[in-house]
């Protein structure tokens, strides 16, 4: 079960007017980033009351309808809120799920607020409590308590008699079975494991725990904000993996009181504990979890950033998930660290040929890097290019570079991509580029064609542009005007090639130049005649 697209509007909560468009191919993990106040747990209540306003409540109890609205009066038009999947309509998922057993009818969503108390678990006897597929306990909205551990001790205390009486099996074996694979999870977040489930009858109705430097089990209560937040989020997941097997997990900031390299093992394990056949929905901005988005989790998660300066209570807003790129990662992460970003570097650098002095806040506004980086932003996301100025100031900024950076980064890369004309300006044979660089460092790079402009103003670009643009194109003439892409001087005829491209020629160069980088795909055999040179040093 995968949401597709949510589109939120009418006055819900934050939202004049909100899209979500995830794609045809909607991803597995969908988290949601931006700063306080932004609207991130709003998305989530919107989720819930789309799905609460129509079927059945979702945890112990609901708010009133002025909850939901922006204005503070009654918010009815759960209409205004669509959700689409990739099994169909909101009404459609709806109705596959009432066709199966009655234990799941209320499983299309799963919710955990970011209030997550349970400072103490302490039972005196043992009760029945509802079936967790009823989905009838914990918080309702993102503005709920969400207690849950009591229940699911409970819960623990009534599946361990349970396989004790029906398999015959030990009182340890037992145990050993139940708490297992939740103390594998654990294991891999924590220094802590499930020593056993207690004995109500002996005043230890609590689950104890073992520590490698502690002499004797330590029962829940004592354990640490953190410890706690963990062993909750963990139980919880183990003992909904049968009946939850095709929801949507919508989970509220989880990072609250756990410290960042368990935040980041935590959402690991999250993933791990959650069936393939599940969506999870985060509200964050912890530096744990975007680490691990980052690196763990990258090739099945999409990032829905909330940009700070939009006005989400006034305007339309349409957002989509964020291409990866050291850029895109410094804007998310500011978010986490303000001012520390600076200190996240990319794996590898690349001086290229351009203006050197940066813009404010460091922005690059070297030509260069700024197409290599937008073409090169989403599969190569850990390199940057940056702009040194002329080619014999290349080398020379690399050296000081290595001295001063190796300190503190010893495994950064640090390349230098050179434009073809090295031999004293001029343009330099295939075989005289092939002698350079098998004479010089291996972190030396030489472009194949003359510079960039060869390959902005290559046929192949200019054609893809004028039909975007529903132009059409003077492929004569531009035979005549550059009859070799590869060692014509082509920067000088970048009027007449906007000319013939039907580009008003008071347009400016750079934005055209790159306009025409946004279309090098690696589908175009302009992507791959740069990744040739650049990273594979052909």
């Amino acid at each position: 079960m995968l949401i597709k697209r949510v589109e939120i509007k009418d006055g819900y909560k934050r939202f004049h007017h909100l899209t979500i468009d995830l794609g045809q191919s909607p991803k597995r993990i969908i988290a949601l980033v931006g700063p306080n106040g932004c609207g991130k747990s709003s998305v989530l209540d919107a989720l819930l009351y789309r799905y609460t306003n129509q079927q059945r409540m979702i945890g112990r109890q609901g708010r009133p309808t002025e909850y939901h609205s922006m204005t503070g009066g009654a918010y009815a038009a759960a209409s205004s809120i669509v959700v689409d999947f990739d099994k169909g309509t909101f009404n459609d998922v709806v109705g596959q799920k009432h066709a199966l057993s009655p234990e799941k009818h209320n499983t299309l969503f799963s919710f955990r607020s970011c209030y997550r108390y349970n400072s103490q678990v302490k039972i005196s006897e043992t009760r029945a409590v509802p079936a967790i597929g009823a989905n009838e306990y914990g918080a309702s909205v993102t503005a709920d308590l969400d207690q849950k551990m009591e229940d699911n001790y409970r819960r623990l205390l009534g599946a361990f008699n349970k396989y004790l009486r029906e398999s015959n099996s030990t009182f340890q074996d037992a145990a050993a079975h139940i708490i297992g694979e939740i103390n594998n999870s654990l294991n891999r977040c924590l220094d802590l494991e499930i020593d056993h489930l207690g004995i109500v009858e002996n005043n230890q109705g609590t689950l104890y725990f073992k520590k490698a430097d502690h002499p004797s089990p330590i029962e829940f209560n004592y354990l640490s904000a953190g410890e706690k937040e963990a062993v909750d989020i963990i139980v919880d997941l183990y003992l909904r993996k049968p009946d939850y097997d095709d929801t949507i997990f919508l989970i509220d900031e989880p990072e609250l009181h756990i410290n960042t390299a368990i935040q980041r093992k935590l959402l690991k394990e999250i993933d791990s504990l959650i069936g393939p056949n599940c969506q999870i929905w985060l509200a964050t901005h912890s530096i744990g979890f975007l680490r691990a988005l980052q690196e763990d989790l990258r090739d099945k998660s999409q990032i829905i950033y909330f940009p700070p300066n939009k006005r989400y209570a006034a305007e339309r807003i349409d957002l989509v998930p964020l291409k990866p790129s050291p850029a895109v990662w410094q804007t998310i992460f500011s978010t986490a660290l303000d001012d520390l970003t600076e200190l996240l570097s990319p794996q590898r650098l690349i001086y290229c040929e351009g203006r050197d002095v940066p813009g404010s806040g460091g922005r690059e506004l070297g030509l260069d890097a700024r197409v290599y980086n937008l073409v090169f932003g989403e599969l190569q996301d850990q390199t940057l290019f940056v702009s040194s100025g002329g080619n014999t100031e290349l080398d020379q900024r690399r050296s000081i570079a290595l001295r001063v950076l190796s300190k503190a980064l010893p495994k950064l890369e640090i390349w230098v991509l050179k434009d073809r004309d090295i031999g004293s300006g001029k343009s330099i044979s295939e075989a005289e580029r092939q002698d350079a660089l098998s004479k010089g460092d291996a972190s030396l790079r030489i472009l194949l064609r003359w510079e960039i402009e060869n390959y902005l103003f290559d046929k192949e670009l200019l054609i893809a542009y004028c039909t975007k643009h529903g132009r059409s194109f003077d492929e004569t003439a531009y035979d005549a005007l550059i009859p070799n892409i590869a060692d014509d001087d082509v920067k000088m005829h970048a009027n007449a090639i906007k000319v013939l491209c039907g580009v008003d020629i008071n347009y400016g160069t750079d934005a055209f130049k790159l306009d025409l980088a946004a279309l090098i795909t690696p589908a175009t055999s302009v992507y791959k005649a740069l990744e040739s040179c650049i990273f594979e040093r052909a």
